[in-house]
């Protein structure tokens, strides 16, 4: 036990390079983007309610309640964005960072339950088909397209933030809903024919339910701080075991601090001793910009003499 008291353990805390780190981590600020959003798209779920019951068209009530759902989720998404950007507290070290990973999972959460609320008025409406206004149908639909793409098209930017890729997700499902509900009113209104509706709605949930389950995955797997989809583990290890002076690593752990940031720390056996604040420096450099992560901790150790506690 002894030897091992000697050994030379150092932990440092380092960041990448001499440049602004805030800047290269920092979350964008989507504030106007989700502002715009939210005012256009609970204007827009309003009109749809209303002219979807002077119409009769369920399809449109029920394309209402879930634009209703992507409101609430903008909501949390920005709420989430905010609450990042604050700054750590003696009880939240982290600060509130990871309140955007929860977010994500919440967003997909609502996702799935638009989905099934989607599905369940298509399955009423193939066992009870009921006649609409195709026309209506057709133009307040229309006004969804320009409002929920033109919303999705703010949040393109940020698709390596799976909390933005979760707005973005909505708006472009509510995009294509609005087109389903389109193409089945005038088609209806040229035709008559009623099953068309339901059919158009089943493959359009199909479609959400294809972008949902890559997000749900996603959000569960940096809520049990799985190591990031564009960090590779064995990448990361074999850079820092080729470094000059380290015989081994160990007790390696890369987790997601948040939707955008990413942390390591790792134990680096290095007979030799510390090698400096350079030699650690440039380590955090090259794992910043080649690796995406950004907060890295190191301790040097001079052996790893597991007897004594690795």
């Amino acid at each position: 036990m002894g030897a091992h008291h000697s050994h030379d353990h150092s932990a440092e805390h380092v960041h990448g390079g001499e440049h602004s780190h805030a800047h290269a981590h920092a979350p964008k600020d989507f504030g106007r983007a989700f502002l715009i959003g939210v005012v256009l798209n609970s204007g827009f779920v309003a009109i749809e309610a209303i002219y979807g019951w002077i119409s009769g068209s369920m399809a449109l009530i029920a394309d209402a309640g879930h634009n209703l759902s992507d409101v609430l989720a903008l909501l949390l998404a920005w709420g989430a964005s905010v609450a990042a950007k604050r700054p750590r507290t003696d009880r939240f070290t982290y600060g509130y960072k990871s309140s955007t990973i929860l977010t994500a999972l919440a967003n997909a959460g609502l996702l799935l339950v638009a989905i099934g609320a989607i599905l369940f008025e298509t399955l009423r409406r193939v066992a009870e088909p009921a006649p609409v206004q195709g026309e209506t149908m057709a133009i307040v639909a229309g006004i969804g397209i320009v409002i929920n793409a033109g919303t999705a098209a703010m949040f393109m930017r940020g698709q390596h933030d799976i909390n933005i890729r979760g707005a973005f997700l909505h708006m472009a499902a509510d995009a294509l809903v609005s087109l389903g509900v389109v193409i089945a009113g005038l088609a209806i209104l040229w035709t008559g024919a009623a099953w068309i509706d339901p059919v158009v709605s089943l493959l359009i949930v199909a479609i959400i339910a294809w972008g949902t389950w890559g997000l749900l995955k996603d959000s569960v797997a940096m809520s049990l701080l799985a190591v990031p989809r564009n960090v590779s583990e064995a990448e990361v290890v074999d850079y820092l075991r080729t470094r000059d002076g380290v015989e081994a690593v160990h007790d390696l752990h890369i987790w997601p601090m948040s939707t955008t940031e990413t942390a390591l720390t790792a134990h680096l056996v290095m007979p030799g001793g510390h090698p400096g604040d350079a030699f650690l420096r440039e380590i955090a450099d090259e794992l910043e910009h080649h690796h995406r992560i950004g907060h890295v901790t190191l301790q040097v150790e001079q052996t790893r003499d597991c007897e004594a506690g690795c």
